[in-house]
């Protein structure tokens, strides 16, 4: 198969999809397949990566429309004979996708799928400063939610990365294309080293570490974040990463007057990871809601406990051993730290011991391979 896997960011961006699509390249190419992966860029390039793939960087300088047709021109010149494109992103990925015209009477092909693990139309509204999560917003306001539904019809096939997301998307959007669930893959376990040599649970410093590594926007809820870390004096946090919201953060920390007890550094990749996660105590993700938050278990893998908001996508096999609990307010998030801090030994026995099933890459790409295949030959047989 010619495969098309279409994003809005790749590494070294960070972000849930750029991690994704790496991981699904390099799988489907060991199978055999052809992949070809077209991301934004800072300049518009080719790029051959030496396990075989392709992958096409569109230069995202200038407005959206501009962007637009320039993603929309590569997809149409690699995406003409291509079996399947797969988006990664509704908007930046799908609106390119929808001005290529890239219909064919070639056996329906090429198949189009967008990928979701995450909700464009929500991300826009929380960016104005709104605090709804996502289930609020999605049953609640039916007309902010119209240019989503006409834009989800140009698909042939939506893959949601958790059933949270797919059911709310059946009750709020009526007659989507058809769907299905592949969930994200689990990392490989890989606890970090405790002193002397000795296995078992992490062991909390003093003061306790808390950890944030992700994107630095509004749905995080980072300033109520940074709000209940201040009224906590034995605590310290450490954020890990990039966004729109970093120098509001960095700002409100020196208005806390938190020097000393707060980092805010860049993203980190690899082994810096690890090693992040072996510093510190406990990873906090105080979002309004969590679709499917990879970061989360990487860090539950790393044997590092987990505090995640209670509204959040994962299925029950894939947040054993997290801590799940409300974290909107800033009281909410004060006092599920000071829970975690008091139980500290139990939530740390719980994030070490390893997950229930074994879900890698290799199960994650023939999912997709699978359902590729499945609308090949309905295609064809039609």
């Amino acid at each position: 198969m010619k495969i098309i896997l279409a994003t809005g960011i790749y590494p070294p961006d960070i972000g849930g999809p750029a991690t994704y699509v790496r991981h699904l390249a390099e799988e489907l190419t060991k199978r055999g397949e052809g992949v070809t992966v077209v991301t934004y860029g800072v300049k518009s390039e080719k790029l051959k990566v030496k396990n075989g793939f392709e992958i096409i960087s569109v230069e995202k300088s200038g407005g959206p429309l501009l962007r637009w047709r320039r993603y929309a021109k590569v997809l149409k010149e690699y995406g003409s004979d291509a079996d399947v494109i797969e988006c990664f992103s509704s908007v930046s990925c799908g609106m390119p996708l929808k001005m290529a015209s890239l219909d064919s009477a070639r056996d329906d092909r090429p198949r189009k799928i967008l990928r979701l693990g995450g909700d464009f139309t929500w991300e826009r509204y929380t960016d104005l400063g709104r605090r709804r999560t996502l289930k609020d917003f999605t049953l609640k306001h039916p007309n902010l939610r119209l240019p989503m539904a006409k834009l989800l019809k140009i698909f042939d096939h939506i893959v949601f990365s958790t059933q949270f997301q797919e059911r709310l998307y059946e009750q709020a959007y009526r007659g989507m294309p058809a769907h299905s669930v592949i969930e994200n893959a689990l990392p490989s376990p890989h606890p970090g080293p405790l002193p002397e040599g000795e296995g078992g649970p992490h062991r909390k410093h003093d003061p306790l570490r808390l950890l944030y590594l992700g994107r630095f926007v509004k749905f995080k809820n980072l300033d109520r974040l940074l709000r209940a870390v201040a009224g906590i004096p034995h605590v310290t946090l450490t954020m890990v990463g990039e966004g729109p919201e970093g120098e509001k953060l960095s700002a409100l920390a020196r208005t806390l007057q938190m020097q000393g007890r707060v980092s805010i550094v860049p993203p980190v990749h690899g082994e810096n990871v690890r090693r992040v996660f072996d510093e510190h105590d406990l990873f906090v993700i105080p979002s309004l809601t969590e679709i499917s938050p990879n970061a989360a278990l990487e860090a539950r893998a790393s044997g590092l406990p987990v505090l995640l908001t209670e509204e959040n996508g994962l299925s029950a096999e894939l947040s054993t051993g997290m801590i799940l609990r409300p974290l909107l307010t800033t009281n909410d998030i004060t006092k599920a730290v000071l829970e975690a801090d008091h139980r500290y030994d139990e939530f740390a026995q719980a994030a070490a011991s390893p997950f229930s099933h074994d879900r890698g890459w290799e199960r994650v790409s023939n999912e997709h391979r699978a359902l590729f295949h499945s609308m090949l030959l309905n295609s064809f047989s039609r």
